[in-house]
């Protein structure tokens, strides 16, 4: 007799959990010398893995622009966070709220610093770019992934920047295999 078995994604699965989040930037503006950023940071405290699903660019001008990926930066400017962030299960009640915060700079000055910037992607204009990383980016508490947008030349440029993630809680056997972010809360932005 044969049995049916059923495969969900990972990403449907979390959400069925009520672990799944999605978010955005407010629109950010850059460029004539100055830049951008958005961001997930997991707090020190939170006491879950972070894992990043997807991560879009939306490019609203008529100039492309490059988009830093950045692990563990202290950034430039000061974060504002973000109000625009969501359980992707709204069926759910009461809804969850995620540990991790969604935060985002614009018309700053400087760059990151510290961290890794292991790729870079050119947005084109009047696009928006996805990259669907399956969870396979997972950072610790007081880690964060930032996508970091160069503005260039004297072209006013305007963006958006979108994340969907989910969050584990640790497990006591956890916590001596993790390894913290480099920058605690407090010391994450004003890097020159």
């Amino acid at each position: 007799m044969l049995r049916k078995t059923v495969n969900i994604p990972i990403s449907l699965f979390e959400s069925i959990e009520g672990r799944y989040f999605v978010g955005q930037t407010g629109l950010l503006n850059f460029g004539e010398g100055t830049n951008a950023v958005g961001r997930l940071f997991n707090p020190t405290h939170s006491q879950v893995k972070l894992f990043v699903n997807v991560i879009t660019i939306s490019n609203m001008t008529q100039t492309d622009f490059l988009a830093q990926i950045w692990f563990n930066a202290k950034l430039p400017g000061v974060g504002i966070v973000s109000n625009l962030v969501t359980p992707a299960n709204m069926a759910l009640c009461p809804r969850p709220k995620p540990e991790v915060v969604l935060q985002f700079a614009q018309d700053i000055h400087g760059t990151p610093c510290g961290g890794v910037n292991p790729f870079d992607r050119v947005i084109p204009p009047i696009t928006t770019v996805v990259d669907e990383e399956d969870g396979k980016f997972i950072l610790p508490p007081g880690g964060s992934i930032a996508i970091f947008l160069v503005g260039q030349g004297s072209t006013r440029l305007q963006a958006r920047i979108a994340f969907g993630w989910w969050e584990e809680k640790i497990k006591d056997s956890d916590r001596s295999d993790l390894i913290l972010g480099e920058c605690p809360v407090e010391e994450n932005w004003e890097c020159q």
